[in-house]
């Protein structure tokens, strides 16, 4: 292993949140980025290659035992740092705007200054929106989000909020709480709210069937997906990585790793915390 980012899904099962489903001890982390250096003979190829150990935990370490199949290859224009970060936010932006399509609506985001809140909006730009408008906690957004040609809110604006909310057709929510809450009160009947994550850690609760609100989950949406299509997502993540912003990122030892979770907390950071892996 190289490096490996810290994400929210690497958290929460520190936590104890997903205790029904850990068995302790453990090693964190759902992604990040290695070289092959030992394979079974029909993935001879992969060898001295750059590939991403996914579909499971433990890239928080120096060496990840991965299913040969589910290895994902690195082309060899994206940067290591890059691809540390090539699966959760941006399989999960790709996966959202497949199942609810935005093109020529008007689009919602919160939880502005994440990376896959980040994707989202630019790839809902992509995909033809009508209208981005990205929500976020801390002013320090701001101007990246403006210079990505996106409208950007303060979370904390509540009538702006509500006005916004009025007018959306797909909301991507990842805060949940107070926020998230006054979005859907506010939202038109036929709009589609989806919850993909709850940092507030309140889920938004609804009384009625209709704006409808849909939980979205990476490993539920992936199911049994078989080599073949699990392989071709990623041939589509390359391209769009490629001509996205993906913020910046900040290195620490994995020595360092009490440091970078605090940094990960840190309201406006700016950089991604990445754990450097390597001796």
């Amino acid at each position: 292993m190289h490096y490996a980012p810290i994400n929210a899904s690497d958290l929460i099962p520190i936590t104890g949140a997903y205790r029904h489903r850990l068995a302790p001890p453990q090693v964190a982390g759902y992604e990040g980025v290695g070289t092959v250096v030992q394979a079974p003979s029909t993935f001879q190829h992969l060898l001295g290659k750059r590939v991403l150990p996914l579909r499971g935990m433990g890239c928080w370490q120096r060496y990840v035992d991965v299913k040969a199949h589910l290895a994902v290859s690195v082309p060899d224009d994206i940067t290591m740092t890059l691809a540390a970060r090539a699966y959760i936010n941006p399989l999960a932006a790709l996966l959202m705007l497949k199942k609810w399509p935005v093109a020529g609506k008007h689009v919602l985001i919160t939880a502005g200054g994440s990376a896959c809140a980040m994707l989202l909006a630019q790839w809902a730009q992509l995909q033809g929106a009508r209208r981005v408008v990205v929500a976020h906690r801390s002013p320090a957004h701001a101007a990246r989000l403006h210079a990505m040609g996106l409208d950007a809110v303060l979370e904390s604006a509540t009538d702006a909020i509500q006005a916004l909310s009025a007018q959306s057709d797909v909301v991507f929510d990842a805060v949940g709480g107070d926020v998230g809450q006054r979005i859907w009160q506010t939202l038109p009947e036929q709009a589609h709210f989806v919850a993909y994550g709850v940092l507030s850690g309140k889920p938004v609760q609804v009384n009625a069937g209709r704006p409808l609100l849909h939980w979205f989950h990476v490993r539920h949406t992936l199911g049994d997906i078989n080599t073949v299509e699990w392989q071709q997502l990623f041939a589509e993540v390359w391209p769009l990585l490629r001509r996205s912003d993906c913020g910046e990122v900040e290195i620490f030892p994995l020595s360092g790793w009490r440091a970078a979770i605090e940094t990960y907390h840190q309201s406006g950071r700016a950089r991604k915390p990445l754990l450097c892996l390597d001796a």
